[in-house]
C-alpha cells in the first residue's frame, strides 16, 4: 500500500506541475539589443567612457514588458584604470494589449546623442503581434523634456 501511495502521490505532483508550467506567462528576450558609448576627458588628462546598453523582456502571454539598461563608466590616466562603476535594472512598462493571448514582440531605441532626441535623452519603439491573429500594434515613447515620457501606440491597418 505504501507503493501504491508513493506511486499515486507522484503523477499528482507531476500533474500539478505540468498544469503549473502550462499556465506559466513566458519572457523571452527582444532580438534587438543596442550599446552606445561616449568619452570625456576631464582635468588633469583623464579619460572617462561611460557605455550603456539596453535590451526588453517580453510577457509573450500578456505583452506587458520590461525595459532593461545596464550602465558603465570607466575612468583612467595615461597609464592605468582608476575607477570602474556599474549599475542597471528593469522597469516594467505597461501591457501593449488588453487580452491575454500569444505574443510576438521587438524593440529599438534611439542613440543619444541622435537627431531624434529633441528634448532629452532620446525615445524607444515596440512593436506587439498577436500571434493567433492578424493584429499588429506599434508603440512610439519620446522623452518630453517636461519630466515626463509621451508614448502613444497604433493599431495597424492591413490593406
Amino acid at each position: 500500500m505504501n507503493l501504491v501511495m508513493k506511486i499515486g502521490f507522484g503523477v499528482a505532483l507531476s500533474l500539478m506541475t505540468l498544469a503549473s508550467a502550462a499556465q506559466a506567462d513566458e519572457f523571452k528576450l527582444s532580438n534587438n539589443q543596442r550599446i552606445s558609448c561616449s568619452r570625456g576627458l576631464s582635468a588633469g588628462k583623464l579619460n572617462t567612457a561611460t557605455c550603456k546598453s539596453y535590451a526588453y523582456v517580453f510577457n509573450v502571454k500578456t505583452s506587458e514588458y520590461y525595459r532593461c539598461q545596464v550602465t558603465l563608466a570607466l575612468t583612467r590616466d595615461n597609464k592605468e584604470v582608476i575607477n570602474v562603476q556599474a549599475d542597471g535594472g528593469c522597469a516594467k512598462r505597461p501591457r501593449i494589449f488588453d487580452a491575454d493571448s500569444n505574443y510576438s514582440f521587438d524593440a529599438t531605441e534611439t542613440e543619444p546623442p541622435n537627431t531624434n532626441a529633441f528634448f532629452g535623452p532620446g525615445g524607444y519603439a515596440v512593436w506587439a503581434s498577436d500571434n493567433t491573429a492578424r493584429k499588429l500594434r506599434g508603440c512610439i515613447t519620446i522623452a518630453s523634456g517636461l519630466g515626463t515620457d509621451v508614448s502613444k501606440c497604433v493599431d495597424m491597418t492591413f490593406q
